[in-house]
């Protein structure tokens, strides 16, 4: 498995530097490298060099991130993506533990859902970008296998930690607090369970919201109040339509064809009231239903529910075997049948393997041909001490070297209030003297209205996938 994830990422960083270059397939990943780089080099948890902030929403994935940073050149591409691909392959050996667990009929000679986990496109697409998501996925399946093992403290522990990779892995306990309730060790059992539990996951928890109060006066860090500010335009949409929305990603390649087999894994989880079976299958449903009601998005290929999508490859598997078991047909036509949809299975996950490198490239050109273009122009064409806004601040933070004001909140949380009033945010940008815009025209029609650009990328890929190219405009002639 280690292999195949490492030929996985090879490959997708081979197709990037085909369409473009190197390079990260979201901005985001680089407010990650900003902090860590800060963190390496100047010993500041911060963006801004000099500016305590908590911008960064997976801190443990930074402090990681920041050990390429004590290296010279351009090491931290290497460490970031090597990374990546060990988290995956770490994930896939979890996952298949855990699979073979849940089901002690599932004992192939094959590592068959560990090699669908390597080689399933988001999670390939995840391991290379650059960001904290296949991190948060290993931390799922670990607290599962220590559910399984009926380790309390490993379990609170490790959700624990979690947090401090992504605030939602506090969702974890659920399935947790489910499996002890419903644990055969009795009254006297169950309290000491819950008592490690606590404590395991008390030792990161407690610390987490500590650091966060002190970097920001608040208990969760500044994405956390931002991202539900800047969508909540989204939760306008009836529920059922988000939640819709949301369960379709995980289908979009292998998980069409796995869709029976997790109908059939909820059924058999309640039929032999198995409460690991059941416990996995209600947090992923909730996971989901959270995101629908909270921060209903999709965008990226729907990287905040890849954490998740593992729990359903799963069920999707065990599910169809289990189908396939139960069919009355005699062994010779069952073995025909089983080879069938595996073979398919298969060739659906190496061709949506080949369509998301190509995805994979296209997203790195974007970003390196409009945000990471448009930051390297500031830093080459604007006065040392200018002031810029900014929506996107990732590769500007890394490559721009200004002070910024940042239109999303991530580091600059006194916008939240007004993040969507454009014309509350004309009024704060004049009060603090911002002299340069970098958006993208749409996003900001009242503040570019009008006003003139001194630069737009021109880059051809943001055009071709119905996007627009980055401009950056002059607010103080």
């Amino acid at each position: 498995m280690g292999g195949v994830a490492a030929l996985g990422g090879a490959v997708y960083l081979l197709v990037s530097w085909y369409v473009f270059w190197i390079g990260f397939p979201l901005d985001d990943a680089w407010i990650h490298q900003t902090y860590a780089r800060n963190l390496a080099q100047l010993g500041q948890w911060a963006f801004v060099p000099g500016k305590i902030s908590a911008g960064s929403t997976a801190p443990l994935w930074s402090l990681l991130l920041a050990i390429g940073h004590l290296f010279p050149g351009n090491f931290f591409y290497v460490w970031t993506y090597g990374m990546g691909v060990l988290v995956l392959w770490g994930t896939a050996v979890l996952v298949e533990l855990w699979a073979r667990n849940l089901n002690e009929r599932w004992q192939p000679r094959w590592p068959w859902i560990g090699l669908l986990v390597v080689g399933e496109w988001h999670l390939v697409w995840a391991s290379v970008s650059g960001m904290e998501t296949v991190l948060a996925a290993l931390v799922v399946a670990a607290v599962f296998v220590a559910i399984q093992k009926r380790r309390w403290w490993l379990a609170g522990g490790l959700a624990g930690m979690g947090v401090w990779v992504r605030p939602d892995m506090l969702t974890l306990l659920g399935p947790i607090a489910l499996a002890l309730w419903m644990s055969q060790s009795g009254w006297g059992g169950k309290r000491r369970g819950f008592f490690w539990g606590v404590l395991g996951f008390g030792m990161f928890f407690v610390p987490y919201l500590a650091f966060n109060q002190w970097l920001a006066g608040e208990v969760w860090p500044n994405t956390f109040y931002a991202k539900q500010a800047e969508y909540a335009v989204l939760l306008q949409e009836p529920l059922l339509v988000r939640l819709g929305r949301l369960l379709t990603l995980p289908l979009v390649g292998t998980g069409t064809l796995l869709l029976p087999g997790v109908v059939m894994f909820g059924w058999q989880a309640v039929r032999e009231r198995c409460v690991d079976m059941m416990g996995a299958l209600l947090w992923w449903g909730g996971y989901t239903v959270l995101y629908a009601l909270r921060l209903p998005v999709v965008y990226q290929h729907g990287r905040y529910l890849m954490p998740a999508m593992p729990i359903f490859w799963v069920a999707g598997v065990l599910g169809t075997f289990a189908l396939l078991q139960a069919l009355p047909l005699v062994q010779k036509w069952r073995r025909r049948a089983t080879m069938f949809v595996g073979l398919s299975i298969g060739l659906v996950n190496a061709a949506f393997w080949g369509l998301g490198a190509w995805t994979y490239g296209q997203d790195v050109a974007i970003i390196e041909t409009e945000m990471v273009a448009a930051a390297r122009w500031i830093h080459e064409n604007t006065p040392s001490d200018s002031l810029i806004a900014a929506h996107d601040i990732g590769a500007l933070g890394y490559f721009g070297g200004r002070e910024i004001v940042d239109l999303a909140g991530l580091v600059s949380p006194e916008v939240i209030p007004f993040i969507r009033d454009e014309k509350e945010l004309d009024l704060y940008l004049q009060q603090v003297g911002a002299e340069y815009l970098m958006t993208f025209p749409e996003w900001y029609p009242h503040l570019t209205m009008g006003r003139r650009a001194v630069f737009i990328t021109g880059a051809m890929f943001a055009p071709r996938q119905g996007g627009e190219n980055m401009a950056i405009y002059v607010l103080k002639e």
